[in-house]
């Protein structure tokens, strides 16, 4: 099972980062050792002090494909929920700013949340509000209409470099207002008004 991740995907978030907008989706992967199991917290790790939250949609591959085109996507997932993608921006700072992959950054044990999942054909995937609350206050308020690639797209663009296979995770990118976790903080991940996760910050 891989986790594939799309970053620069909202222009809002890409401002706040100061980064470039890019061409194409960028794609980083993230390990399933990553994935915090279900009822578990997250545990803030010993080698970062800037752990930023990423609230994200997220599909789950449902059939073997490469090669896709958009117009078949669809075919390719029927759940949808919502995730976070933990980020040591500390490390990938550091790491971006000496040329190196930030993969330690991303893909370290237990930073990715995957929430409960929605079939996809309950919610309008074209204007799908999503949001993540912080000990109770809004803090990230994203919207699929506004991804600079749709769902559809990411996976015809992710299928042309690997093969997507049964239970792989596509990460869709965050919006802006990602921050830094502190101990005891409680998250809270919403599609529209229904919540799919809380995860406990120790």
């Amino acid at each position: 099972m891989k986790i594939i991740c799309i970053g620069r995907n909202y222009s809002d978030h890409i401002k706040e980062l100061d980064n470039i907008k890019p061409k194409n989706p960028v794609i980083f992967m993230k390990p399933d050792t990553s994935l915090i199991q279900k009822n578990q917290p997250f545990f803030i790790p010993s080698f970062s002090d800037d752990i930023h939250h990423e609230i994200e949609l997220v599909v789950k591959i449902n059939r073997i494909g490469k090669y896709i085109d958009s117009k078949f996507s669809h075919k390719y997932y029927e759940d949808i929920t919502v995730g976070v993608d933990f980020t040591a921006r500390d490390l990938q700072d550091d790491l971006k700013a000496k040329g190196l992959p930030w993969e330690k950054s991303k893909g370290f044990d237990g930073s990715a949340l995957v929430g409960n999942w929605l079939n996809k054909n309950e919610v309008d995937l074209n204007n799908l509000n999503f949001h993540l609350n912080i000990n109770e206050t809004l803090i990230q308020n994203g919207n699929s209409s506004l991804m600079l690639w749709k769902i559809d797209e990411i996976i015809s663009y992710v299928s042309q470099f690997f093969t997507l296979k049964i239970g792989d995770l596509i990460f869709t990118g965050t919006p802006a207002g990602v921050g830094k976790v502190s101990e005891e903080d409680v998250l809270e991940g919403f599609i529209e008004n229904i919540k799919c996760f809380q995860l406990k910050i120790k």
